[in-house]
Parts: structure tokens; C-alpha cells; sequence
């Protein structure tokens, strides 16, 4: 399962990060640790890890910063980036999500979602990456949702999606005019761990997208109290 995917954890607490690689090894993945932002960038781009664990209390720079260098870099926006900190408010969630973190877990934490939660993300890569060796470019009115490029175009002009929008504009887009729910959308974004996911949560990705689709944004509709959907007409 593991492929031998390598995964770098980036945390200040020597205990977390001595239990996490002694944990994830016994996995089967290949983990490197460290304890501050700036090293850890350093090695992300050196090492280009399948993963990387991310604390966000940090000394120098903090783990937002990471996470921003990280999804703003063509070259690295890839990586998927699981925030692990002790800061569990709602308002710290829905900033890591929307920076373009792929989960988010507070401390004190359980190794055993932990570890499913990764597993979880590493499934839905391959199944993307599977996925879009057989399909065609999805096209909604200007919008093209090119799978095996995991690109997405609006009137010609491509638009930078984190991986968390690109699936939720994906599904939308595979169901054209349907309304789907949010917990359909989180169940797409997320798998079964949704636990820490609010209704805040998906409302932050969709304004997001909207915003990114700019004169276009308008295809993405509320359907008040049920959920949302992509239209091709006004």
C-alpha cells in the first residue's frame, strides 16, 4: 500500500516527531523529521517528499508561511499537506484549508486515524492519477477540467486550483445541474474522516472557487439549505 512513499514531518516537539517516525516506518513509508520551518522548507525542496506532516506552531517560520511557499510553488504544490497542531478552532481550520492543506488534525491525536487519514489521501492520489489516464477533459460551458494535466481551464485561460478544489469543481462538473450535498462534497474531499470538517468548511472551498472562476463564478450555485451545483446556464 505504502510504495515506499516518503514522508517528511515537520515538528518543534522532538517526543511527536521521535513517535511519528518510529510509527510511520513501521508502515513501510520512509520518514525524515524537522523541527522548524525553515530547514523543513529547505528540505521539502531538496528531498520532494510524497507527504509532509505539518505543524503549525513553529519557531522562525510558522507552518502557515510553509504551507503558503508550498502551494504558491508550481514545482511543489503537489505534495499533499497534512496540518497536525495543537490549534483546533474553527477559524485556524478553514485557514489551513484554505491555503490548500489536504486534512487537518489537532492535538492530542490518534496515530491509528493518523495513519489511516494519510493512507486515505496516498488512495485518492492514485485513483486521481488513475482516473485520468482514461478520461477525456471534462467540459462545462468554458470551463475544461483537463484530468491528465490536472489543469483547469476558464475561457482559455488556466485558473491555479489547490487539490482540495480541483476535486470538489471535478465533481461538480461530473454532475452537471445536480445538487450535491455537503456531505457528499466532503465525503469527496475527505473520504470517511470527516470529523473535523464543518459546514464552514465546504462554504470556504466553494467561495474560494467562485472567486477563482472569476467572470464565471456565477456557475456555481447555493441551492439554500441542500448544497450546490455547476450550471451552465444563467
Amino acid at each position: 500500500m505504502t510504495g515506499g512513499k516518503s514522508i517528511l514531518v515537520i515538528d518543534d516537539e522532538e517526543d511527536i516527531r521521535e513517535l511519528l517516525e518510529y510509527n510511520l516506518t513501521k508502515e513501510g513509508f520512509r520518514v525524515y523529521t524537522q523541527p522548524d520551518g525553515s530547514n523543513g522548507l529547505k528540505m521539502i525542496r531538496e528531498r520532494r517528499p510524497d507527504l509532509i506532516i505539518l505543524d503549525l506552531m513553529l519557531p522562525g517560520l510558522d507552518g502557515l508561511d510553509v504551507c503558503r511557499i508550498v502551494k504558491n510553488d508550481k514545482d511543489l504544490n503537489h505534495i499533499p499537506i497534512v496540518m497536525l497542531t495543537a490549534k483546533g478552532e474553527e477559524e485556524d481550520v478553514i485557514t489551513g484549508l484554505e491555503l490548500g492543506a489536504d486534512d487537518y488534525i489537532t492535538k492530542p491525536f490518534s496515530m491509528y486515524i493518523l495513519i489511516a487519514r494519510i493512507k486515505a489521501i496516498f488512495r485518492r492520489m492514485e485513483s486521481r492519477n488513475t482516473e485520468s489516464t482514461n478520461l477525456s477533459p471534462i467540459v462545462v460551458g468554458p470551463v475544461i477540467i483537463d484530468t491528465q494535466k490536472y489543469q483547469v481551464l476558464v475561457n482559455k485561460n488556466e485558473i491555479k486550483l489547490t487539490p482540495t478544489e480541483f476535486n470538489i469543481l471535478k465533481l461538480l462538473a461530473l454532475n452537471e445541474g445536480k445538487v450535491l450535498t455537503r456531505k457528499q462534497l466532503l465525503g469527496n474531499i475527505q473520504g470517511n474522516s470527516v470529523d473535523f470538517v464543518t459546514e464552514r468548511t465546504i462554504d470556504v472551498h466553494l467561495t474560494s472557487l467562485r472567486k477563482k472562476l472569476g467572470s464565471e463564478g456565477w456557475m456555481i450555485e447555493t441551492v439554500r439549505g441542500v448544497g450546490y451545483r455547476l450550471k451552465n446556464e444563467r
